[in-house]
Parts: C-alpha cells; sequence; structure tokens
C-alpha cells in the first residue's frame, strides 16, 4: 500500500502543505540573483521581520518580556534588532563600495546624501501619516505637527548612513578604528565631564539615569520636549534616536564596515565565519564585562551596548554564513530574503498599515483594537492573541511583499 494512503486526511493535508512550502522557497531561491550575499540577505529579512513582529502586538498590555525593551539598563533580544540594521547597513556600504571603485568619490557622496535625504523624509512621512477620526476635537495641527518628532528609526538610519559613507570612502582600515575610538572618546567625556543644568539652576553631571544625562539635556534643549518621543521624562525630554546618541549609533555602523571588509578578504569561507564568531563571543564578553562600569542601554546606546550588540550581529552573521553557504541548507532562509530584500519597502509598508488599522474606526474603538478584542483575544487568550495578531500581520505582509520580489520589485532609495 503507498505511504500516502495510508496517512490520515489530516496528516495528507499537512505533507501536501509542506510539500507547497517546499516548492514556494525553491521558487524564491531561483530568483534570488548570483552576486548576491545569501547570508547579509537572511539576516536582514530576519531583523526586519523581527522589528516588524515587536511593533505590532495586538495589545502593548499583553506583550511577553522577550518581545519587550529593556525598561533602562539592562537588554533584551528586542533591543538587538535596531542596532543589527545599522551594523548591517555598515556591511552594505562595504560590500556596494567594493563595484564602484571606479566612480569618482564626490559622485558616491552626492548619491548618499540624496538616499540620506530620502530615508529622512520617509521617516518623517511615517510621523506625520496619522489622523484620530474617532476623536471630533482631534487638531491636526496642535497634536500632529506642532508636536512632530525630528528624529526616528528612518531618521538616525538616514544620518548614520550619510555619516558612515563619508568614513567609509575617505577612511582605510586605521582610519576607520581612529573614527569609531573618537566618536566613543568624545560622547563618553560629554557623558561624564560635562556639567549641565536644568530650568530651576541645579546642575548636574555623569549621570546616565531616564531623563536625566547629557544626552538627555542636549535633546531637550536643542530639539524640545513637544519634539522627542520620551516627552514627559523628568527633569529633561529626551528621545532614543536623538542627538547625543547618534555618535555611538554611527560607531555601531563603522563596525559594519569593519566587518564588511572581513568578508572581503582573501580567507575562505571557514575562516572568516571562524573569526566573525571569534569576535561575536570576544566583543560580548567584553561588554558585558563593561556593563559594572559603563551599563548597557539601548535608549543611550551607549559604547557597552555598541559592542553587545555588534558582537552578537558578529554571531548572528556567523551562524547564516554557516548555515546558508557552509552547510548549504538553504530553503529555511527564503521568506526571510523576500523581506531582506525589500526592508526599506516591508518598514514604509508595515508602518503605514499599522496606522491605517489604528486609524478606521469600528463601533468608536479603532479596527485594530477590535480585531484584538473580538476575534484574537477571545481565541487565543491576552498574551497569546496579542502575539498571534502579530504573526498574522507578518504574514499579511509577507504575501504582499512576495507579490513584489516575485515581479521583481525593489524599493530603492
Amino acid at each position: 500500500m503507498p505511504l500516502g494512503n495510508s496517512l490520515s486526511p489530516l496528516s495528507r493535508v499537512h505533507c501536501n502543505m509542506l510539500r507547497a512550502f517546499k516548492q514556494h522557497c525553491q521558487q524564491i531561491m531561483a530568483q534570488l540573483p548570483p552576486e548576491r550575499m545569501l547570508a547579509l540577505d537572511v539576516l536582514r529579512g530576519l531583523t526586519i521581520t523581527a522589528m516588524i513582529l515587536v511593533n505590532n502586538p495586538g495589545s502593548w498590555r499583553y506583550v511577553y518580556a522577550p518581545l519587550q525593551h529593556a525598561q533602562w539598563h539592562g537588554w533584551t533580544l528586542t533591543d538587538l534588532i535596531f542596532p543589527f540594521f545599522i551594523v548591517i547597513v555598515g556591511i552594505s556600504i562595504q560590500l556596494s563600495l567594493a563595484k564602484k571603485t571606479l566612480s569618482p568619490k564626490r559622485q558616491l557622496l552626492n548619491q548618499g546624501l540624496v538616499r540620506s535625504a530620502k530615508l529622512y523624509i520617509l521617516g518623517l512621512f511615517l510621523v506625520l501619516f496619522y489622523y484620530n477620526f474617532r476623536d471630533p476635537n482631534y487638531s491636526y495641527l496642535e497634536q500632529k505637527l506642532q508636536t512632530l518628532r525630528i528624529f526616528g528609526v528612518l531618521q538616525r538610519i538616514a544620518v548614520v548612513y550619510f555619516i558612515s559613507l563619508i568614513i567609509a570612502l575617505y577612511c582605510a582600515t586605521r582610519g576607520r578604528i581612529i573614527a569609531a575610538a573618537s566618536l566613543t572618546i568624545i560622547y563618553l567625556l560629554a557623558m561624564y565631564k560635562l556639567p549641565y543644568q536644568s530650568v530651576y539652576g541645579r546642575e548636574f553631571v555623569g549621570l546616565f539615569e531616564y531623563g536625566n544625562s547629557f544626552a538627555a539635556w542636549l535633546d531637550h534643549t536643542v530639539l524640545g520636549a513637544a519634539h522627542v518621543h520620551f516627552s514627559k521624562a523628568t527633569p529633561f525630554a529626551f528621545d532614543p534616536e536623538g542627538l547625543w546618541s547618534s555618535l555611538p549609533a554611527i560607531v555601531s555602523c563603522i563596525s559594519g564596515l569593519l566587518i564588511g571588509q572581513w568578508l572581503q578578504t582573501e580567507r575562505n569561507l571557514v575562516a572568516k565565519v571562524r573569526g566573525l564568531a571569534l569576535f561575536g563571543v570576544v566583543a560580548v564578553w567584553l561588554a558585558e564585562l563593561w556593563h559594572f562600569g559603563l551599563p548597557i542601554n539601548k535608549n543611550l546606546w551607549t559604547p557597552s551596548f555598541v559592542l553587545l550588540s555588534s558582537g552578537y550581529c558578529a554571531l548572528a552573521l556567523a551562524a547564516c554564513l554557516w548555515l546558508c553557504d557552509i552547510k548549504r541548507y538553504r530553503l529555511w532562509s527564503a521568506p526571510f530574503i523576500v523581506f531582506g530584500a525589500n526592508a526599506i519597502l516591508f518598514f514604509m509598508f508595515a508602518g503605514v498599515m499599522a496606522r491605517v488599522l489604528g486609524m478606521i474606526n469600528v463601533g468608536g474603538s479603532s479596527l485594530h483594537s477590535w480585531l484584538f478584542n473580538s476575534l484574537y483575544q477571545p481565541a487565543f487568550g491576552n498574551y497569546n492573541g496579542s502575539l498571534a495578531y502579530a504573526l498574522s500581520f507578518l504574514v499579511l505582509s509577507y504575501c504582499i511583499m512576495y507579490q513584489c520580489y516575485r515581479r521583481g520589485y525593489i524599493f530603492k532609495v
């Protein structure tokens, strides 16, 4: 008797689904351009997938601990997502410049400036794309334009990308290391040594507290309390993607440049993976030791956080290289290639869709809240329902992103 006939109807359905998924993944892999670095695309896809997952729960009241940011000092897996993306930006800069050795530096800088400006504008668009239709007294001018958040995820990427591009074009390995060390020292000197005052005349120095640090004071003074994410923090409102914390964020990107250089060496792939793994382990170990003196803190983007996140990113890239290029286990990565190939479009789509679901009025609440309260929470419970909503959001996003990938549409800025 054939094996298929001995299976239950449910098992046959499962087998057919697995077979269809395998064929789907094979089609994706066949469409991948041969010059692309598969492991980097997979890591980018994993990173942006994790970012969208944690940004779109069914309810912010019911989120599992690993999917939340650390309250202040310390870290969770979620805290590693954004710095992973910054490091990947640095790797991508280095790999792309290798293909443009004949292009004048001025031309590359002009292209980078335009790209940076586009990223910044897209970030502002996401900030402004919202209107509360449920509130008849809602004022877009007062509650959105006059409280415009100047910085954010895409805005930080824009700034970090352009400055890192300048460093990549004009600095060799030694210069890049000196730039990273200099930015770190400047950041720490200001955080530890520069005094600052509250509006009541009280002077502070060397603090790394929520709403009380040199970085927070600078954001509060330059950007204003109305234009930052933590607008109610005291004594100083600040932004986790603010001004001073951008300096060590650039160092994160420089670490990506150096990783990209390592990948371009003549060493064999096994040696490259071992080098990445060694760097990752040492960096994480040093960061955890440094944490006793300089706290690991994503919101302040402390240098210990840079070391930790860059180390884990190197380990993650080593794992992807080992799985995809050494062991040749590739089919599992196909969905992440779809997301990674169109990371900016995926981020924009998810941001717009989340805001649309929050704007549509259903029975006095948003469509987002209605879906969670009426469907996901009753079916799966509080925390599982919130996670199921986020996973459903990912599935919907994948369907859209796959159609773009299948048609060869890659959104570039």
